[in-house]
């Protein structure tokens, strides 16, 4: 592995893109004006990228769409598809390193998990969605002798992707993939904050080969890009990963206009069971560890509150304690770094106003330079208040003690989201029991995490409806389901 000294030099060398990507072209916003992006861990700008309209929208929307009609994506063969997805998918391998430094500088997620996690998980998606594309098939329906039904697939049409901070190379894989895949052509606008990879792969993507129109990248603003995004009238679906009160908003903009569908993935305030007959209270810390500290806890799925059952909640909090402490808080671009800053100064604010409140601090509780937060666990004695109810999306977690795992139960299910839950315990039909009971989109058993490629990802309630990320489920929300009933009679010459 290269040395800290290796990853500030090549960071400091990478020619970082500053233009949208529409038509093919790389091209500036038809206003002329741009944007300052930031580096979260220092405040300084890293580059000026152009600062999208309604109008950029318009026209990136009717490229998309006469990229669609005449079929030069869509009509393509399956096979054809999956080609050119697989040699995308290898063209971002072998930029791998350029684009995990660009995630880390741009994000403030640490460079470690940019190289092991983000880009092979983004190159997995992609890999999975493309050898995906010639493996579903239409149906024949059950019909009688004189009737042939016929289900066929379809592409839905013109697809806007409105993407995260977070995980924004992730996330564009876990919606270009299948998106593509299903013959559509899209129009992506990444997060402000976070655009820089997404603009990468997409001049990538014509490195692939990708026809020109099929894979338009506009930058700019929620009410500038965003809105237009989701009020046109030419985009046949929104996938959208963000925030519940912006997908609020996507609902309406749909209402307001075409009624476009609308994939919603959002937020959530997930819970961890740990009952008293867990054999490794050590492998349950670490575990949590992951869950409530990866990615600074900027993530959807984060364990946000752990209810342990009362006989072992001190012995816990002893080894959360002794975890947190292993998470080094530092520089994202030293491989050692663990937690570095949070994605922005009004982000750090709002999480920072989690600290305080009626809970003992077990471990943490410090913050550095206005960006970062060390991990966090703070033990509370009622599942009350801002701190267990409102989603942080940042390190901190909540530790409440329980009687019952049916009392755990009722207390991870006193939410409005439902994105995802652990449980630990020994007993493997309590376990099953539990997971059933618990309203969330994925429920991990003696583990933290989120399944693969293969498993859907999505939630209940206020975390998302819609359809779902990852998984062949992932393939549906950007078809169309066609019914072909042929008459096969002999009144029409049959015999």
């Amino acid at each position: 592995m290269l040395n800290k000294v290796d990853y500030k030099m090549q960071a400091k060398a990478l020619k970082l893109p500053t233009k949208m990507i529409v038509n093919g072209l790389q091209t500036a916003a038809l206003s002329g004006k741009t944007y300052a992006t930031l580096n979260p861990a220092t405040g300084k700008v890293l580059a000026e990228l152009p600062a999208g309209s309604a109008a950029d929208v318009d026209k990136a929307v009717a490229v998309a769409r006469q990229a669609f009609e005449d079929g030069r994506w869509s009509k393509l063969t399956p096979a054809n598809r999956k080609k050119f997805l697989l040699r995308l998918a290898s063209i971002i391998e072998e930029n791998a390193l350029d684009l995990a430094l660009m995630e880390s500088l741009e994000s403030g997620k640490t460079i470690s998990d940019c190289i092991n996690i983000d880009l092979p998980e983004t190159i997995n998606s992609l890999r999975w969605h493309a050898e995906a594309v010639d493996k579903i098939y239409d149906q024949v329906a059950p019909a009688n002798d004189s009737s042939l039904g016929l289900i066929v697939r379809e592409p839905i049409g013109v697809v806007g992707i409105v993407l995260p901070w977070n995980f924004p190379l992730l996330m564009l894989a876990w919606k270009i993939g299948p998106a593509l895949a299903a013959g559509c052509t899209i129009v992506v606008k990444p997060a402000e904050e976070t655009s820089l990879t997404t603009l990468r792969v997409a001049e990538l993507a014509l490195d692939a080969g990708l026809p020109a129109g099929v894979f338009n990248v506009l930058t700019g603003d929620g009410p500038d890009v965003g809105e237009p995004i989701g009020r046109h009238p030419d985009i046949d679906a929104i996938s959208f990963t963000g925030s519940t009160d912006t997908g609020r908003r996507f609902l309406k903009y749909s209402s307001e206009s075409n009624l476009k569908e609308v994939v919603l993935e959002m937020g959530g305030k997930n819970p961890c069971i740990v009952m008293d007959d867990v054999a490794d209270l050590d492998a349950v810390a670490s575990h949590i560890g992951n869950g409530a500290f990866w990615n600074m806890g900027q993530n959807c799925s984060a364990i946000s509150r752990v209810f342990v059952h009362k006989d072992v909640k001190d012995r816990l909090l002893e080894k959360l304690a002794e975890v947190a402490k292993t998470w080094t808080v530092g520089d994202p671009l030293e491989p050692e770094t663990r937690i570095g800053p949070l994605i922005s100064k009004t982000h750090f604010d709002k999480v920072s106003s989690y600290l305080g409140g009626d809970g003992r601090v077990v471990a943490g509780g410090k913050v550095f330079n206005g960006t970062t937060i060390e991990p966090t666990v703070i033990e509370f004695d009622r599942h009350d208040g801002k701190q267990v109810r409102e989603e942080i999306f940042g390190p901190i977690v909540s530790v409440i003690a329980v009687s019952s795992l049916a009392e755990a139960v009722s207390f991870a299910n006193e939410t409005e989201y439902g994105l995802a839950a652990s449980v630990f315990t020994a007993d493997g039909t309590q376990a099953l029991r539990a997971a059933r009971a618990i309203r969330a989109g994925t429920v991990t058993v003696n583990c933290y995490g989120e399944g693969d490629a293969a498993t859907p990802f999505g939630g209940y309630k206020q975390s998302g409806f819609g359809g779902r990320d990852k998984a062949l489920h992932a393939h549906d929300q950007y078809c169309q389901t066609k019914t072909l009933w042929i008459d096969l009679s002999s009144s029409n010459g049959g015999f």
